[in-house]
């Protein structure tokens, strides 16, 4: 539960951070409109109606929709078998009323079952994933289509060989542009004026200098002068009539041929579970830990799928890579991707020629640092920590996310986090109380012996409900074993949310370390004391009974 707030509350902070996200946006909707075989507007429309759509329909805080990289081979194989580009919007149409049909039935909810230590490892595999194919457009070496998160790469090359190839195609001024850059977006950080100037973030100023410099670099006619081919590559409509022909419909015509529909279902189910899997992750970024309702978000996806299909754009999900850079930059809330696809929707009408004069090698100093937040060294530190079943599932889902894609990755580590739960929860049972509360009640909340991940979801819907001015106790004097997962959930409840709704909360039975002893979550060393003296307490019961029963038989 969170406070209602107006969306304009943040409008400072949501702004810059808004200018952020199309900064990098804008090259990644061309990009993977290019790599899919599609229209290069096609991905600007599926930017724009993702922003300002979904960002308004959504009630997730930080994640930024658009047309996503993981639908990139479907797109380009779907077109190609359909005939026409006419033909798949339809497609794509038909899988928007699929998701709002989704989100109806509350499909949505199978992501509070993505353990977190899977949707840590995904976040940590794209953060590498940024970071390594940013390192070509740094050097000038733009082989590769902006925005590729797949492993293997369409030109035969994959991430590690495309880094070898740039040795042979070095471009001195992005090199000298990337640097610049990063040096603003690093002292921006760490100069104690500069943090202060929230309102004008530190990527305008670079895409600013960077643009200045290249143009002194081509007025002076020096060789560091980057050429149009490492530059956004936005077309510029010359006619109104050029303008008008942006927008292409669907092929109703088409709606009795089966592979349209083929191509409908598969584009739902795979543009759904990535929106999921990126919602959980921008939830897990959010520091103020607000909760998305996953279902309002599957109907705002469906929504948003119709409409760019109907005005000829790409199929679109929620992001991984635009909404870090989203949370990087400071937002507040969803008017930030409001933002963003409002600058998206004017800058391209408006200003499509300036816009083509940024340097790639800039937006890729951005990435860079935001792909390096993501993979900060000290979250793989964080899960060895706890012990090997966190562990285990976290690097699995890193290593498969860099190698293969965020999808396989994904079921890699959700797959042996499965394993790990049937292997140590095939006895434990969980019985959790779940009534209606007034505002003001004491709640008891009474945990089982054993907690898994798997009971998260009903433990984050019964946090939820429970109204402002309450007390609550949580008692896990009986319990055995808490899941990391459920763990977090509770302590962020008391050191967030009930501060926020002025609810007092009491944990009992939970040892103040939250220890981890071989096991993939938190063992309760006061209940083996406690345990025994129930035990104790039982035996001598019997013992009276059957001491009372021998005298009554006397």
């Amino acid at each position: 539960m969170t406070k209602n707030t107006s969306i304009f509350a943040n409008l400072k902070s949501d702004f810059a951070s808004g200018l952020v996200v199309f900064l990098v946006a804008l090259p990644l909707c061309l990009g993977i409109a290019l790599a899919s075989g599609a229209p290069l507007f096609a991905g600007i429309i599926s930017g724009v109606v993702g922003g300002i759509v979904v960002g308004y329909l959504s009630n997730s805080h930080l994640s930024v929709s658009g047309p996503a990289a993981g639908l990139t081979a479907i797109v380009l194989v779907a077109i190609t078998d359909l005939g026409s580009f006419n033909s798949f919007l339809l497609a794509v149409l038909i899988a928007g009323i699929i998701q709002l049909a989704l989100g109806f039935i509350k499909a949505g909810s199978i992501s509070n079952y993505f353990p977190t230590n899977v949707i840590e490892g995904m976040l940590a595999g794209i953060g590498v994933i940024i970071f390594l194919k940013q390192i070509p457009h740094a050097f000038g070496y733009d082989n590769d289509f902006e925005g590729d998160e797949s492993f293997l790469q369409q030109d035969g090359l994959n991430t590690f060989s495309e880094l070898f190839s740039v040795f042979n195609h070095i471009q001195l001024g992005s090199v000298v542009i990337t640097l610049v850059s990063l040096s603003i977006l690093i002292a921006w950080t760490k100069v104690d004026f500069l943090k202060k100037m929230k309102l004008v973030p530190a990527a305008l100023i670079a895409v600013i200098v960077g643009i200045l410099l290249n143009e002194f670099f081509i007025q002076s006619g020096s060789s560091l002068a980057i050429t149009s081919e490492h530059l956004v590559s936005l077309p510029v409509p010359k006619t109104f009539e050029e303008l008008k022909n942006i927008f292409v419909t669907p092929d109703f015509t088409a709606i009795t041929n089966s592979k349209v529909w083929i191509v409908a279902f598969t584009i739902a189910v795979v543009a759904s579970i990535e929106t999921l899997l990126c919602i959980e992750a921008a939830d897990r970024m959010d520091a103020q830990k607000r909760y998305t309702d996953t279902n309002v978000e599957l109907k705002a996806q469906g929504i948003g799928n119709i409409l760019s299909a109907l005005l000829g754009g790409l199929p679109m999900t929620s992001v991984v890579v635009r909404t870090s850079a989203n949370n990087n930059a400071g937002a507040k809330s969803k008017m930030s991707a409001i933002i963003h696809g409002i600058l998206l929707l004017v800058s391209v009408l408006a200003i499509p020629s300036l816009l083509n004069k940024i340097p790639l090698a800039t937006l890729a100093a951005v990435l860079l640092l935001v792909g390096y937040k993501l993979a900060n060294p000290n979250i793989i530190k964080h899960f060895w920590e706890k012990g090997k079943y966190q562990f285990i599932p976290f690097m699995a889902t890193f290593i498969g996310v860099v190698f293969t894609d965020l999808l396989k990755g994904v079921t890699l580590g959700i797959i042996i986090s499965i394993i790990f739960v049937l292997k140590g929860n095939m006895k434990r049972a969980y019985n959790f109380r779940k009534e209606e509360y007034q505002e003001g009640d004491i709640i008891h909340i009474d945990l089982a012996q054993e907690v898994s991940f798997l009971n998260k979801a009903a433990i984050k819907a019964t946090l939820n409900k429970i109204p402002s001015n309450s007390k609550v106790v949580i008692n896990a004097t009986d319990t055995d074993y808490i899941a990391h997962d459920v763990l977090d959930l509770i302590k962020e409840f008391k050191k967030i949310k009930s501060k926020e709704l002025n609810i007092s909360t009491k944990l009992v039975g939970f040892k103040d370390a939250y220890d981890i002893e071989n096991s993939d979550g938190y063992k309760n060393k006061v209940t083996i004391e406690h345990r025994y003296n129930v035990m104790k307490r039982k035996l001598e019961v019997i013992e009276n009974k059957e001491i009372i029963f021998k005298e009554d038989k006397l």
